[in-house]
């Protein structure tokens, strides 16, 4: 038994911190939030709040509601667990009938591959919830201190390690999936009918029986993988194949890039550790990080040494300092040897070994027509920032209802319609075409990697706009770059605080909230999302966004072009990047 573990087995005699001792008295995520379902109060209390995490919601207080409604203004946004992306038609159409019904209207595709609904009123949430499960979806642990959804390249090729790639995006989130409390789940949200339950393939049933032996065991009979406090913070997990970044691996807590033989079997993967974007402004303590190279498993050994990594974090994670909990700060404080050696030495019996050469990364979007095997196809629709409402929301449902088409969604917030035949694709084609969408393989440069995350009115974390302003911003930069005759684009990415949900510390210019209509300026990624961007403007007035960047294009333009702007800002170096900005000023 670990260390944390065994400080939980010893919490009689031990103080945990608050947000520790909620989840241990909690019955597995029940309690507060089953008693307060049932009573008339318009929100739950904080103790609740933070369990529905665990149940994939977060309460939210609208800021523009919140003189004009005080009831209407406490309101519910759900997040669903989505594996890769996959939204079956079923699932979708339910979606959208419970969004115009229960919730504002619309839908909203997430960085994590998975929708979100907005305004749902406490009283609703367990008709939302429950409607869901019932048409093959859950919302189980897509928020909270626990593994969330996992990622991979949503497009549903059938060739090379795609289907291997999706297939263990299904199986890790099973296998990371919390025992007894997708019990309270199903208590709460379906009245525990068991026949619900997560149904796992043969490979994650045997790999979860080793999670009671040896330093993977918790020392809790009811959840021996996490233990009854589960992980000292979020954990997040994304699996792709040689070259596709759709994924953001780098991002992640844990990062797997599967190899595969001709036959398209699974060899084994490399595996990278220690990611993760969130940060608090003026707290150097707290910082976005790029994960570590932790060597190559075979493929029998894949899902054991991810459930292994996940018991490490869960024993040395901080669960005194929140802020400081996540895996990142574990690999930046003691290294990737000492990782490594204590995964190997506690946890994972198998063998790991030096990576495998990868080719280039690529960060690829699948916008557009696509053959998805004989006889069948798929095409990537640009969603700038996710969201679905209104006409578009409408005509996509009437294709995906006639066609009973499945929905894919990807980490850069479009959606894949799959499964087309043949012989739809003419007239889906039109269909599309009367939406907007005459040529969804080419939308504007600028906007077709931009993400934003949703800040106001709606997160409470947020500290300034972010989606409803994203496109104007773009449109200026686009302007700009015009008027300055520079032809190549660049990646930006935009939030309203410094959370970093949309991953703008990866952008090549990534714009983080800090005040009103003032951000951060962050600069220097790359397009293929491989590096780290660096902090040059604390705060930059959204008005003065064009003045303050025109000497740095101009920079990129004098220099040719043939690197991208992110490249150009790395070569300049910090000093000279702050010369040119101080020079706009």
């Amino acid at each position: 038994m670990g260390e944390g573990s065994l400080a939980v087995a010893e919490s009689g005699t031990q103080s945990l911190s608050k947000a520790e001792q909620r989840k241990l008295d909690s019955d597995h995520l029940r309690d507060p939030l089953l008693s307060e379902l049932s009573n008339d109060d318009v929100r739950f209390t904080e103790d609740a709040v933070q369990l529905l995490k665990f149940h994939g919601s977060y309460q939210q207080h609208h800021r523009e509601l919140r003189k004009t409604d005080k009831v209407r203004s406490w309101q519910m946004m759900l997040r669903l667990r989505s594996p890769g992306g996959r939204i079956p038609a079923r699932l979708f159409l339910a979606l959208d009938d419970l969004s115009n019904r229960l919730g504002d209207g619309t839908l909203r595709a997430t960085t994590r591959q998975a929708f979100q609904m907005h305004g749902i009123a406490k009283a609703d949430l367990k008709e939302v919830i429950g409607t869901i499960v019932r048409n093959m979806g859950s919302t189980l642990a897509a928020c909270g201190d626990i593994n969330r959804n996992v990622m991979a390249p949503p497009a549903p090729f059938e060739k090379g390690g795609y289907p291997v790639a999706r297939r263990l995006a299904d199986e890790i989130a099973d296998l990371l999936s919390p025992e007894a409390a997708e019990g309270a789940y199903l208590d709460l949200w379906v009245d525990g009918d068991l026949s619900y339950r997560f149904k796992p393939s043969r490979a994650v049933q045997k790999t979860r029986k080793r999670q009671s032996e040896g330093g993977v065991f918790s020392g809790s009979t009811e959840e021996p993988l996490y233990g009854d406090t589960y992980l000292p913070r979020k954990f997040k997990v994304a699996v792709t194949v040689p070259g596709d970044n759709s994924v953001d691996l780098l991002t992640q807590d844990i990062g797997l890039v599967a190899f595969t033989d001709p036959s398209g079997e699974l060899r084994g993967c490399n595996v990278y550790v220690g990611g993760g974007m969130g940060r608090t402004h003026n707290k150097e303590e707290t910082f976005a990080r790029t994960a570590d190279p932790l060597g190559y498993v075979d493929a029998a050994d894949v899902l054991d040494v991810v459930q292994a990594i996940l018991a490490l974090q869960r024993d040395h994670g901080d669960r005194e300092v929140r802020k400081h909990a996540r895996m990142k700060y574990l690999l930046h404080d003691k290294g990737i040897q000492w990782f490594r050696d204590t995964l190997c030495a506690t946890y994972f019996k198998g063998s790991l070994k030096g990576l495998r050469n990868e080719p280039k990364a690529k960060l690829l979007d699948y916008l557009g027509w696509h053959r998805q095997k004989a006889g069948m196809w798929f095409v990537g629709l640009p969603l700038l920032c996710g969201r679905l409402n209104g006409e578009l929301k409408a005509g996509l449902r009437q294709l995906v209802e006639t066609y009973q088409l499945e929905i894919r969604l990807t980490a850069n917030q479009d959606l894949l319609l799959c499964n087309i035949g043949t012989s739809q694709r003419a007239s889906i084609r039109t269909q599309l075409e009367a939406l907007g969408f005459e040529v969804p393989e080419a939308p504007a440069p600028l906007a077709r990697h931009a993400i934003a995350c949703p800040a106001l009115p709606t997160c409470g974390l947020a500290i300034t706009e972010s989606e409803r302003i994203l496109p104007d911003v773009l449109d200026r930069l686009d302007a700009q770059l015009r008027r300055l005759e520079i032809e190549k684009s660049l990646l930006v990415r935009m939030t309203g605080c410094p959370n970093g949900c949309a991953r703008p510390y990866m952008a090549e210019l990534g714009l983080v909230g800090n005040g009103v209509n003032q951000y951060q300026l962050w600069l220097g990624g790359t397009p293929n999302l491989q590096r780290l961007a660096r902090p040059y403007m604390e705060k930059l007035p959204l008005d003065d966004l064009e003045k303050t960047l025109e000497p740095l294009l101009l920079s990129w333009k004098a220099a040719g072009g043939r690197r991208s702007f992110g490249d150009h800002i790395e070569k300049l170096g910090d000093q000279e990047v702050s010369a040119l900005l101080t020079a706009s000023a």
